[in-house]
């Protein structure tokens, strides 16, 4: 026999570096994680969508900015500009545009897909990675009642997902844009707005250095790093910001109404039976992104403070207005499941190992050359809801044995000669190791209880 081989020995199987291949326990878990959040998507009406990867570089560069267009994937295929899409929003933006006559507003969208930045690869950072979105959109208008829910499905997810306490911390951007335009550095608004969003992760220094490179004056800075100091209960947080509005000098209208939008969606978020302790204002929330324009959101675990934000979003006035005249008010969220599932693996949060690496639940092992009643059986079982599959190839029972055990399958269903005399199943609990005759409809009944 031929000891030769086609295997190319210049060929690298290894991953490429800033994307996530996992084993199969990983992937349970990870499935776990994306089924959870879908299901609450799905309980509040949002209606699931999904839009191309691959966009018109003219679509996805019209609100991309700063650091985002520098990573975009962009490339010729013929006569076309193309580009991987970067975030879901901007393709939501086109998909409304488009499709606007045939939506009914509020049109409460939800996608769960993968989207890519050319980042460098780093612990936590990805170049493709998931995007759990939704968002509601309205024509025209769009009630600040859509805020306050948005922040209670924030809640209903990490309260399923069980990663322990958390806290969803709110702001409102124009209350930052209002006290900008009071300080004479609205002009700079945008890229202040980036530099404080990064004061979790650089601290005061970094960020006070930043602001003075892009021109903000020490006396300005000073003033900024005071107002996100502000600190207290909300209620308190709110009235201390009327006390400043009431300081303000010049066009302060943006900043009181900025106030207002927040106290409003605040004091309706307690509607939705969301716990005081799950809600802080929190005044240096501000969102890189210069598309948000009122409410912004940012979810941290609280005993996880190194994972950064797990789930963040705000409102936007108008997401179409590059691609319609129509305007498209909307507000949303988004969890970066890749990056959230690695870096609560990495904290030993998510313990993968205690899981199993299958969804089945029963092994029909066939002991016989007929498969008819195996097939039946397997048949009947999936009928019921109970992820079943069949073992085929011709080994001995020890191997098929150990197959389950590998793959944690919880039920062996043993199928031989006295078994079909006797017109019932060897039903064997790979847990205990119990095993018991069992009949068809008792089968069924046991394994769907």
């Amino acid at each position: 026999m031929s000891n030769e081989t086609n295997k190319d020995e210049n060929i690298i199987t290894a991953v490429l570096p800033g994307f996530m291949e996992l084993t199969p326990k990983d992937q349970m878990a990870f499935d776990r994680m994306k089924d959870i959040i879908a299901l609450t998507y799905k309980q509040f009406g949002f209606i699931s969508i999904d839009t191309p990867a691959i966009e018109r570089s003219e679509v996805l560069l019209t609100k991309a900015g700063g650091e985002t267009e520098k990573q975009i994937y962009r490339f010729n295929k013929g006569d076309n500009d193309l580009s991987l899409r970067f975030d879901l929003t901007i393709p939501l933006a086109r998909y409304v545009a488009e499709h606007q006559h045939d939506l009914v507003f509020p049109f409460r969208r939800s996608q769960i897909a993968k989207v890519y930045r050319g980042e460098r690869p780093q612990k936590g950072r990805f170049r493709e990675f998931y995007q759990c979105d939704i968002d509601i959109i309205g024509r025209d208008s769009l009630s600040l009642m859509n805020d306050a829910e948005i922040s209670s499905i924030i809640y209903s997810v990490f309260s399923k997902l069980d990663f322990g306490p958390f806290v969803i911390k709110i702001n409102n951007r124009k209350v930052i844009n209002g006290l900008l335009e009071s300080l004479g550095v609205v002009e700079l608004g945008v890229e202040i707005m980036r530099t404080i969003d990064k004061l979790d992760k650089i601290g005061k220094d970094e960020v006070a250095k930043t602001l003075l490179e892009i021109g903000v004056p020490e006396e300005v800075s000073a003033d900024i790093f005071r107002f996100l100091e502000i600190s207290g209960t909300n209620e308190e947080i709110i009235s201390i910001l009327k006390q400043v509005g009431e300081k303000l000098s010049g066009n302060k209208e943006m900043f009181d109404l900025g106030v207002e939008e927040l106290s409003e969606v605040v004091k309706s978020i307690e509607l939705f039976g969301v716990p005081d302790k799950n809600i802080v204002i929190d005044l240096s929330i501000a969102r890189g992104l210069d598309y948000y324009t009122g409410t912004v959101y940012e979810t941290k675990l609280t005993d996880y403070p190194q994972v950064g934000s797990v789930c963040s979003g705000g409102r936007f006035d108008n997401l179409a207005e590059k691609y319609s005249d129509k305007k498209f008010p909307g507000v949303g969220i988004s969890i970066g499941l890749t990056r959230l599932f690695s870096q609560l693996k990495d904290a030993g949060i998510i313990d993968a190992t205690a899981g199993a690496s299958t969804p089945t639940r029963a092994l029909v092992i066939p002991m016989i050359e007929d498969m008819t009643v195996p097939f039946s059986i397997a048949s009947k079982l999936r009928n019921a809801g109970v992820p079943t599959e069949v073992y085929f190839d011709d080994v001995k029972p020890k191997v098929k044995l150990a197959y389950a055990n590998k793959l944690e399958i919880p039920y062996v269903i043993l199928i031989g000669e006295d078994e079909l005399s006797a017109g019932k199943y060897m039903l064997k609990d790979m847990v205990s190791g119990e095993q018991e005759l069992i009949g068809e409809e008792d089968l069924i009944e046991r394994l769907t209880s």
